[in-house]
């Protein structure tokens, strides 16, 4: 079977259903490379300087898949794939790499459903390097599916032990959920205070991605699963609205009409995609110019009858954000900022996004799909006004459209999984159809997963500003960092919940909720670790199990422990 299919010199476009590809992709692809067979997933650590980044798969379906890598050297590179670590019938593919700053991709199709695939990449030196990814399954079955969930990573605080763990804990994929490198924020290897160039965004990656005294977490967890990666702000830069006039954004030229087609936006997401393992797609004729031919980020894959993955982008589209409420206690502020987050003509994911999101969680519905998982880079849960103009709270109206649907439509088991804050909280989603009205049930809930690498988690963070404005005591303060861990998880519990109750909002946790919820470990809140999140369905059952994975953040070479960890029955 040739599973191979090259985009290179040919410059043949893949052809699948529903994926649209701009002409753009054309120029960017002339460098993409073929494909091979594979091998057992070793170390080879003595060659990976070669492939200093290591290998990746991604965007990965029941019969299709993208490989990646990138060699340190021009010449050739060869790929060779097969569905069993012997390398039985190996397909081979080899092309000459001219800029070794760009790395290759292969799109690999005609691949067998459910099927654990090996495959291994030379470098123009002869250095290798392998990798593994199984494909989704199509069974109507109630298999067992185990992923993980993280995002947030920044270069100077890699390699990344906090998710030493991800790589050897037999995973069918890994989603990174955002702020894969921060492109504002100067690094050890790119000290600009913002990248700019296509060049400095490509080193950020590779700064990332790379070994630091012999560990290159993120490397080892690209190589052994499957990837589904998309964006947040500091693919480009921090709370930047690509749906908004660029002449509301001055870090931003003036080409274009949005500030998604300004050269800041296009130098960020061309590096994304590149060093990404990702397929290249763009939507059609929208009727909406703000989408109308763009890139397209959102994905969907489902797994058996267990579960729907659905990835979104939640910066490309949206609107510019409301002015933030610098004072919680402050009626006038908190009045202003919620009236004008449920204005109906705001978007967070622009209109064609959350139309398909609505229609294909309907869709998931009705075929009997156990769960959907919604990968959504900033939270959708409630944490409250301040500093809530960057999160959905900021675009009230449209999240209601949302969590409205879901309960109207009767769509079971939906979780939305979020990144962006750097902690876990978790939390039953509830909506209003306007500011100060009812609190409506979902029976959707939310899990937020800390980050891989950044200066401190949320906890420390959210308390020092909370010290910062008077809404804790300087006694507070202190008792605060008196306490171990488990206890200061509870202290930002309660801070965040004080944010809460006079909002009307619901409480963190699960506890009374729609959701059939039973802790087993730690609380509803871990955000003092770094770490990512393990998302586990039972076969038969459908039975899900959600472990939070970190470590402190002064010691990030430790491996991860539990720090949080519960079940859901699914309805």
């Amino acid at each position: 079977m040739n599973w191979a299919f090259t985009w290179a010199s040919q410059c043949i476009r893949p052809s699948l259903p529903e994926v649209p590809f701009h002409l753009e992709m054309k120029l960017q692809l002339l460098t993409l490379l073929a494909c091979g067979a594979l091998s057992a997933l070793t170390p080879l650590q003595a060659q990976t300087s070669e492939l200093p980044q290591r290998v990746a798969a991604g965007d990965v379906s029941a019969t299709y898949a993208v490989l990646w890598a990138r060699a340190a050297s021009a010449g050739t590179v060869t790929f060779r794939v097969a569905d069993n670590p012997q390398f039985t019938n190996a397909t081979v593919r080899s092309i000459a790499v001219t800029d070794p700053t760009l790395p290759a991709k292969i799109y690999l199709r005609g691949l067998t459903s459910n099927t654990v695939y090996s495959y291994e990449v030379t470098a123009p030196n002869g250095g290798q390097d392998r990798g593994t990814f199984k494909t989704a399954s199509v069974s109507n079955e109630l298999q067992a599916l185990r992923f993980g969930v993280s995002g947030d990573s920044r270069g100077d605080y890699m390699p990344a032990g906090s998710i030493s763990n991800a790589a050897t804990s037999s995973l069918d994929f890994f989603v990174l959920l955002g702020d894969s490198i921060y492109a504002d924020v100067a690094s050890p290897l790119v000290p600009v205070a913002q990248c700019t160039t296509l060049a400095d965004f490509r080193a950020k990656y590779a700064e990332v991605t790379s070994a630091f005294n012999g560990v290159n977490g993120l490397g080892d967890l690209r190589r052994s699963t499957a990837i589904w990666a998309t964006i947040d702000d500091h693919e480009v830069t921090n709370d930047f609205a690509g749906g908004a006039a660029p002449a509301t954004d001055s870090r931003f030229d003036a080409t274009g009409n949005f500030i998604n087609e300004t050269n800041l936006f296009r130098n960020g997401m061309r590096a994304f995609t590149e060093y990404m393992p990702t397929l290249r797609m763009s939507y059609g004729n929208t009727g909406d110019v703000r989408t109308a031919f763009k890139r397209k980020l959102y994905r969907k894959q489902r797994y058996a009858s267990t579960a729907e993955l659905f990835v979104l982008d939640a910066r490309s589209f949206r609107d510019q954000a409301l002015p933030t409420v610098t004072n919680p206690n402050d009626p006038a502020q908190v009045g202003a900022f919620l009236v004008g987050s449920f204005n109906p003509a705001r978007t967070l994911l622009g209109r064609a996004q959350v139309d398909e999101l609505k229609a294909d969680l309907l869709a998931s519905q009705q075929a009997g799909v156990k769960w959907k998982f919604v990968m959504v880079p900033e939270p959708i849960q409630n944490l409250g006004v301040f500093a809530a103009s960057d999160r959905y709270e900021g675009y009230a109206a449209e999240r209601s459209e949302i969590l409205a649907h879901i309960a109207a439509q009767g769509i079971q088991n939906v979780v939305f999984v979020a990144a962006d804050i750097h902690g876990t909280l978790i939390n039953n989603l509830t909506y209003q159809v306007g500011p100060g009205q009812a609190q409506l049930p979902t029976s959707a809930f939310e899990v937020t997963t800390g980050s891989i690498s950044y200066n401190q988690p949320f906890g420390p963070t959210v308390v020092g500003i909370a010290a910062a404005l008077g809404l804790i005591t300087p006694t507070d303060f202190a008792t605060y960092q008196a306490l171990p861990t488990p206890f200061k998880d509870v202290f930002v519990q309660q801070l965040v919940n004080a944010q809460l109750s006079p909002l009307g909002y619901d409480q963190v946790g699960l506890s009374g909720s729609p959701v059939n919820a039973t802790l087993t470990a730690g609380g509803w809140t871990a955000t003092h670790t770094f770490g990512w999140t393990e998302f586990e369905i039972a076969a038969g059952t459908g039975d899900l199990i959600v472990t939070t994975w970190g470590v402190d953040p002064a010691n990030t070479t430790a491996s991860p422990t539990v720090v949080s960890r519960f079940s859901v029955v699914p309805q």
